[in-house]
């Protein structure tokens, strides 16, 4: 038999779960930083000052700016570019094209970086000191007949010359890049509906204009995390051209440094604090690009999310 009464419930007085392991661990990792923070500073050998000045050397910053910077969207451009389209590739129902990008993302993948630069740095300008443009087998057929070479290619590349520039360096980065974001875009494209296209054909648009207008914009949310951190760790393996060698290289230049005034530290030093410096700005650019390219799909925190954590720890925990 129910009890017909008009009051309104109280209101719930309820005491948040304690979490006393968080305040533990948070006691423990202030304790382990501080030791850290404190043998960085003290130990004279780091000899910040100096690390400091190498930072601001002329050659070093011509490194960070030809063989890091630049090295980085040159290799970049060249991997999204031709990712994309390799992507495109192996979702294709044309068999030789799924094919062709089949075996780049396989080779590619397959091959470290360090060697792909040794063979593109070494192996090339041995290999083809000179490489001739032209029609496959013409200059052979241009020699039986008497003709010249000139009259048969329509140009020469000197490879030993560009052997130890940038460019090459920044031509197998970037295709070791490619295959890599093959796969990153072909997993962006198929996150996106085939009811997308399907819309898409019905009101008319071609195929290509689908993928530009509808499906594309739809992937890059997906795809821009990971390029983020494919960017972030070319920014890193721009050291490798090193072994190229490309001298106008942010490592190297810090490296010839601490070798020629026996200061190995605080030179390996600078040229990390660089990295440090160009990491931290692309993942501030990668983070404005998750947000803008996932902006009412859910991904995003809820408004003041780290404050509210930051609360519930305060308090005792969520409520």
């Amino acid at each position: 038999m129910s009890v017909d009464t008009s009051d309104r419930p109280g209101r719930i007085d309820a005491r948040p779960v304690r979490h006393p392991g968080r305040y533990v661990a948070i006691v423990v990792i202030a304790v382990i930083v501080a030791m850290m923070v404190s043998s960085v500073v003290t130990n004279s050998r780091w000899d910040w000052s100096f690390a400091l000045q190498i930072m601001k050397y002329k050659p070093v910053i011509n490194g960070l700016w030809r063989g890091t910077i630049v090295g980085t969207v040159g290799a970049m451009i060249i991997g999204v570019v031709l990712g994309i389209v390799l992507a495109i590739m192996r979702l294709s129902d044309n068999p030789v094209l799924r094919g062709v990008a089949a075996v780049y993302v396989w080779f590619f993948r397959s091959i470290p970086r360090l060697v792909l630069l040794v063979m593109f740095g070494t192996g090339l300008g041995y290999l083809y000191p000179s490489l001739s443009l032209g029609v496959p087998f013409a200059e052979q057929l241009g020699h039986f007949i008497g003709l010249s070479s000139d009259a048969t290619t329509v140009g020469h590349i000197n490879v030993a010359h560009l052997s130890n520039q940038i460019i090459i360096g920044i031509l197998g980065l970037g295709l070791s890049e490619a295959a890599y974001m093959a796969e990153i875009a072909r997993a962006g494209i198929q996150s996106v509906d085939q009811g997308q296209r399907e819309a898409a054909q019905a009101l008319g648009m071609s195929s290509g204009k689908s993928m530009r207008r509808i499906v594309l914009p739809q992937a890059m949310r997906v795809i821009v995390p990971p390029t983020g951190n494919e960017t972030l760790a070319m920014v890193k393996d721009t050291s490798l051209l090193s072994a190229i060698p490309i001298t106008a290289e942010l490592f190297f230049q810090t490296e010839q440094i601490g070798s020629n005034t026996y200061k190995i530290m605080p030179a390996i030093m600078a040229a990390v604090l660089w990295y440090l410096i160009i990491c931290s700005i692309l993942a501030v650019v990668q983070s404005f690009l998750e947000r803008k390219f996932g902006r009412g799909i859910g991904t995003q925190r809820a408004e003041g999310g780290l404050r509210a954590r930051m609360l519930g720890l305060a308090g005792g925990g969520p409520r």
